[in-house]
């Protein structure tokens, strides 16, 4: 099959749907560790600051190895690189689920996350190719909903198992699931889809101009704002709350959904409102959040004040997408591999910065410093705004009255 033909309407619903599952399934593992921190510190006698840098090493990793792998699989057929992603994702959960001690699981877990560096960039990559052009963004979007729903449903099932079973369970559950995401993958994806590889003059382009790099940073500093506090959240959850372990999945499970319907809402009203704006709400939805955390003394008054940070959580990243595509579309591959990579980069970020201020001060302060990280991805996305339309307000204004001089 050539690449850039599109195949028939039954091949590429499955496709769509073996690519969807397959985000779901990289999503629940790179969620796992946040989903099990509890049970992670206790059997592996760390605490929960020291759990935590799994998270961080992960990030990290996926945020540099991203655009690197991109340029070194660019040639290899999408059938064959997506499927042994998956399996060496499988695999490498399967391992992690053996190890004795934190010390061994930490290299292992950082080896198992470069499947999640190739996966879904390539993923929406081969949907790029494979679909006309008039459908190329609700089928690539329909392909990430799977990270949507690993919030709603994996993250929760992970925790409930985490808390019930322990933490290998919930890792080996994983690697069962990208086994059978591989075998659904190799079966639904044609062969000879190779995406062109992004030019060095692609990247170059991108790194010269101060407001589309503002854009990604955005990114950065959002992510981080959240990961403060939200890689942190099963234990919080249990010691300052007092949750029990059906209590946890369900604020789990709360988040996901009002994440779902906040990225859904976001989808349908983004072109009416347009993507700084839209962005720029999320940002605010999250900030009341991390501004009103300490109000949250019970599960039910959590559930409220987690509400607009649910909302503005998924919905954020796919505003900052639309936004940088609106931006440069002709940069658009460089730009969404970029702040696919920003976006690791500051949970990396926040996840490692939260951990060292839990570890001085415990608890309290976490939420200070994610609004802190927040307000300054706001700030940031305002200035970048108005950078992106100053040259679009020359283009509108009117000329100048000439002056006229009578005689």
């Amino acid at each position: 099959m050539s690449p850039t033909a599109a195949p028939g309407a039954r091949p590429l619903t499955g496709v769509r749907w073996a690519l969807l599952f397959g985000n779901f399934t990289i999503g629940c593992g790179v969620m796992v560790t946040a989903g099990t921190l509890n049970d992670l510190s206790r059997s592996l006698q760390v605490s929960v600051a020291v759990a935590g840098q799994l998270i961080s090493v992960a990030a990290v990793l996926i945020a540099l190895c991203a655009p690197l792998l991109a340029a070194v699989v660019a040639g290899i057929d999408r059938r064959r690189l997506l499927t042994l992603s998956l399996l060496w994702f499988g695999a490498w959960h399967g391992v992690s689920a053996l190890m004795p001690s934190f010390a061994a699981l930490l290299p292992v877990r950082a080896i198992s996350v470069l499947s999640a560096a190739v996966f879904t960039p390539q993923a929406a990559a081969a949907l790029g190719v494979m679909v006309p052009p008039a459908q190329r963004g609700q089928a690539i979007t329909f392909a990430l909903l799977g990270w949507s729903l690993a919030s709603v449903l994996g993250m929760p099932l992970s925790a409930w198992i985490g808390e019930t079973w322990g933490w290998r369970w919930a890792f080996g559950g994983v690697g069962l699931l990208a086994l059978v995401a591989a075998v659904g993958v190799w079966r639904a994806m044609p062969d000879g889809v190779r995406p062109a590889a992004l030019s060095w003059a692609s990247w170059a382009s991108v790194f010269t101009q101060p407001a589309l790099m503002a854009i990604v940073f955005v990114t950065v500093l959002s992510a981080a704002g959240q990961f403060t506090l939200f890689s942190y959240f099963a234990p919080y959850y249990r010691q300052v709350l007092g949750a029990s372990p059906a209590q946890i999945s369900l604020l789990f499970l709360w988040f996901g959904a009002v994440g779902l319907a906040g990225n859904l809402l976001l989808t349908r009203h983004i072109d009416r409102i347009g993507a700084d704006r839209a962005v720029a709400l999320t940002l605010g939805c999250m900030a009341v959040s991390l501004l009103l955390w300490p109000l949250g003394s019970s599960v039910a008054l959590m559930m409220l004040v987690s509400m607009p940070w649910a909302l503005g959580c998924f919905a954020s990243n796919a505003g900052q997408q639309a936004r940088l595509v609106a931006a440069a579309p002709v940069l658009a591959p460089a730009l969404i591999a970029l702040n696919s990579s920003a976006m690791f980069a500051g949970q990396a970020l926040g996840a490692a910065s939260g951990g060292a201020v839990m570890a001085q001060g415990g608890y309290g302060p976490l939420h200070w410093m994610g609004l802190g990280w927040m307000l300054a991805a706001l700030a940031l996305s305002l200035w970048a705004g108005r950078q992106m339309l100053r040259p679009l307000l020359r283009q509108k204004a009117p000329p100048a009255p000439t002056q006229t001089h009578g005689g």
